[in-house]
């Protein structure tokens, strides 16, 4: 468990680096505008490589899944500062996440059983949160410095991260006789996500998952926006710390919830999602630097306490049926078209001209919505 940590925290640490650095180069060319496009082109290989990476890291010993990912995320890294455009760089590191992803939760439904499985995901979310809080202030405050600098951190991370991949215990592959035909593996993703869909709690959390991260990481992009509009200020430091409060806030609301909430009592996680749409809201009212990171910890609170269980119910339910790896691939493909829409409709209010106030209230409201119509199907079924 601590070799995985170890490696979930450096390739973490440099996923969120680097996307600043990424940010700070397109807003150094006077391209802010690509911003949406940058994340659009990390997200695409989740979606386009989600019928064949599951069955990939349910093939093979996952530890060795999750390096040959993260050598993947060296190369675009490298690409990267040897000059290549960052959207293409950005999505060649979009390639080795899709493959990691799977691997690395599926991993441990192998390694705990379901009493533990709640707090050995509280463990990994712990980690890759206080990742994303080193990686986003870092990558701000090095980006404002020196780009040279940043990247020279990310290449290093990234080849720390796929070292510690080698202590891994070498576990059986879940599906050791998995087949590896395309059109084969197409068919058997699409019969994974019709078996998950027809679970109950398999679609209350591939649901609830996908508005968490598809809210999240709009929200991250909007503060580009949000921060010189409202806050007129205009580095890369701050929108990056801001970024870091809501990753403190995941990390108490994933340990509350590993406290709180087990896979018996799993519609607890509900309340903490019904309040994030209504925290998000309230952010468009905020003027003053100290109430905003109050809210963006608040946030990352209610956050965190809604999608480890979530994560948690899907690993378990997903074993049981499908094999853990094939279950999260199928939860990334659902995740991160839930990204495409929410980046992509943050992408058209803001190219519409829509002031990034106005936005966040919207942006809010459907966010509380939909996960308002997730609990309302959710406790009416405990109740029929």
């Amino acid at each position: 468990m601590i070799a995985v940590l170890v490696a979930q925290f450096l390739s973490a640490l440099a996923d969120n680096a680097i996307l600043i650095a990424a940010i700070a180069i397109l807003k150094s060319q006077g391209l802010l505008n690509l911003v949406p496009m940058l994340q659009e082109s990390f997200v695409v290989p989740f979606i386009l490589f989600a019928p064949f990476v599951g069955q990939i890291a349910d093939g093979f010993p996952k530890g060795r899944v999750m390096l040959v990912a993260n050598l993947i995320k060296l190369a675009g890294a490298l690409a990267m500062v040897s000059g290549i455009n960052p959207l293409t760089a950005y999505a060649m590191i979009g390639i080795g996440a899709a493959m990691y992803s799977p691997a690395k939760y599926g991993i441990l439904a192998q390694m705990f059983g379901s009493v533990s499985l709640v707090r050995a995901n509280g463990m990994m979310e712990g980690s890759t949160i206080v990742a994303i809080l080193l990686g986003v202030i870092l990558g701000g405050w090095l980006a404002d410095h020196s780009l040279n600098a940043a990247f020279s951190g990310v290449v290093a991370a990234y080849t720390l991260a796929t070292f510690a991949n080698l202590f891994i215990p070498s576990l059986a592959a879940e599906k050791s006789d998995a087949s590896f035909h395309p059109w084969m593996l197409l068919k058997k993703f699409v019969t994974s996500l019709s078996c998950l869909f027809r679970n109950p709690d398999a679609r209350f959390s591939l649901l609830g998952t996908s508005v968490f991260w598809g809210s999240g990481t709009t929200l991250r992009l909007m503060l580009f926006v949000w921060v010189p509009t409202v806050l007129l200020i205009t580095d890369n430091q701050t929108p990056s710390n801001l970024m870091g409060a809501v990753s403190v806030g995941i990390v108490l609301g994933a340990g509350g919830a590993g406290l709180w909430i087990s896979l018996a009592n799993v519609n607890r996680a509900l309340f903490g999602g019904l309040l994030l749409g209504a925290v998000i809201m309230t952010l468009a009212f905020v003027h003053n630097l100290g109430l905003a990171y109050a809210m963006m910890v608040a946030i990352g609170i209610c956050g965190g306490s809604f999608v480890v269980p979530l994560n948690a119910l899907l690993q378990e339910r997903g074993h049981e049926s499908i094999g853990a790896g094939s279950a999260l691939a199928v939860q990334n493909f659902a995740e991160n078209i839930a990204m495409l829409v929410f980046v992509g409709g943050y992408g058209w209010a803001a190219a519409a001209g829509a002031p990034i106030s106005i936005t966040i209230i919207g942006f809010g409201l459907v966010v509380l919505m939909v996960i308002g119509g997730l609990a309302a199907l959710r406790w009416g079924r405990a109740n029929s």
